[in-house]
């Protein structure tokens, strides 16, 4: 079997499974997420074992595993009709082969040259922030204290921002250690956003909206320093987006 052929069935059991974890009873659901990101990390091994080296048994598969995970526990979220469920474990399929083409990609990347790189890091780049928005919408819906928002934010975005960062060095046979710092300190940063937003009368989906943004400014400025094209006019464009992001919230938030 193929790589194109394994991604497509790999696709389709993930699929399978997203709707499975529906039907599992309401005190089990977690527990069911959790056996559903280490069948996504054992099947997304298998599709994509032929090329995989060294520390990409960690690196390649981190969003391979979290984007499931992610869509899942949205999924608890979502009214409980069967449209809605066939609908987004549709969109969830076609991401899922995106990815697996996306991470196979930057698996061969780092022995030879591949051409389709710049549109692989386009793709990783959308789905990790889609991930993220995924994972911090359902962190926010906990309605947690503070100090666990911040916590659990920086704890869920460090490894796509490692990911994210590590995408832009390959042909390294371990993690950089300016890799691990800028994902550690972008991670803590988001935290401590996460942190101070708890305070804010936002909604659920503004406050995830905004960290989103957040961690778009900071992992897409970290992401055209490494490749070396970080310019002024990149950096002013992202940090507008942030501010104008910022502004929007402020306006919109009901303080009263």
């Amino acid at each position: 079997m193929n790589k194109r052929k394994r991604f497509v069935l790999v696709s389709l059991l993930l699929s399978l499974g997203l709707l499975a974890t529906q039907f599992v009873r309401v005190e089990y659901r977690y527990q069911a997420i959790i056996l559903f990101g280490g069948f996504s990390y054992a099947l997304s091994a298998w599709a994509l074992a032929e090329d995989l080296k060294g520390v990409e048994w960690l690196t390649v598969l981190f969003l391979p595993c979290l984007y499931p995970v992610s869509v899942g526990l949205f999924y608890f979220l979502l009214p409980e009709r069967m449209l809605t469920r066939l609908a987004i474990m549709g969109v969830f399929g076609v991401g899922m082969y995106a990815l697996l083409l996306t991470e196979n990609i930057f698996s061969m990347a780092a022995i030879r040259t591949i051409q389709l790189l710049r549109a692989a890091h386009a793709v990783g780049f959308l789905l990790t922030l889609v991930t993220a928005f995924f994972l911090f919408d359902t962190i926010w819906s906990f309605r947690l204290p503070f100090y666990l928002n911040g916590i659990l934010v920086a704890l869920a975005s460090f490894p796509l921002f490692l990911q994210g960062l590590w995408s832009y060095s390959l042909g390294e046979n371990e993690i950089g250690k300016r890799t691990l710092q800028y994902a550690a300190g972008l991670a803590f940063v988001l935290g401590e956003i996460a942190l101070a937003l708890s305070f804010w009368p936002v909604t659920v989906a503004v406050g995830s909206l905004f960290l989103v943004t957040m961690a778009y400014v900071g992992l897409g400025i970290s992401q055209f320093h490494f490749s070396g094209r970080l310019f002024r006019k990149t950096l002013t464009e992202y940090l507008g987006v942030g501010i104008i992001v910022l502004v929007t919230m402020f306006v919109v938030t009901r303080w009263g």
